[in-house]
């Protein structure tokens, strides 16, 4: 392998692990979410493991930015400092795990919804 293949991938997998985190979701979540095992998130995370086209589409529309962002293309920026983002992550943390899934199964549908009926 060569070193720029390793260090690209090495920087997807720092996005994915921001993205990941700026969208409050635990490892263990996203695996539910894309239908993964959590120590395969933990191996595309650390950059042990490559990343399809496919998959970085599920993790693009999971963590609501674009594939460019993620391969380092953009420097689209995660707007952490929101404040309707921070209202939203402080009201998440006081639901129940179990609510909470049910929740990111209900936003993930509704952006499949989205995006299958097209963007306005």
């Amino acid at each position: 392998m060569t070193d720029s293949s390793e260090t690209q991938r090495l920087a997807i997998a720092e996005r994915l692990r921001e993205a990941r985190k700026a969208a409050g979701l635990s490892q263990g979540q996203v695996a539910k979410l894309l239908q993964m095992h959590r120590p395969t998130i933990s191996e595309i995370e650390a950059g042990n493991r490559r990343v399809s086209a496919e998959e970085l589409l599920k993790f693009s529309e999971t963590y609501d930015v674009t594939v460019s962002w993620l391969l380092g293309e953009t420097a689209e920026q995660l707007e952490m400092d929101d404040p309707r983002l921070q209202l939203a992550a402080r009201e998440l943390s006081k639901l129940k795990s179990d609510d909470l899934d049910r929740l990111l199964r209900l936003l993930a549908s509704m952006r499949n919804a989205e995006a299958e009926g097209g963007h306005k």
